[in-house]
């Protein structure tokens, strides 16, 4: 992961210790997934959002952490009955720092 740390996931999750472990790599890729997701939304580089505000924004990170707890409750593929959205913070938080192309 880039930015956020397996501490950070695992208080999103409210997971403990032993949970933590025993699902570590599945966390690892929600993290790195997330992260490349929220950059890719961006259309910016981890380079380029450091560069221009000094580190990597909270609404980045928590728009981050969003993405990984909607990967981690919603693990089965989705059908109408347990079909769920990223909240609309989400959108909210990462708009700032979206570079539009034309």
């Amino acid at each position: 992961m880039k930015y956020l740390t397996f501490d950070m996931i695992k208080a999103q999750l409210r997971l403990d210790d032993e949970q933590a472990q025993a699902e570590h790599d599945i966390l690892e890729l929600y993290g790195d997934s997330a992260e490349d997701t929220v950059l890719n939304i961006c259309n910016r580089t981890l380079e380029d959002i450091i560069e221009t505000h000094g580190c990597v924004p909270s609404p980045l990170k928590h728009a981050t952490l969003l993405l990984v707890d909607n990967a981690y409750k919603e693990r089965s593929p989705i059908t109408p009955q347990n079909m769920s959205s990223v909240p609309y913070a989400f959108d909210l938080m990462l708009k700032p720092y979206m570079r539009l192309t034309l």
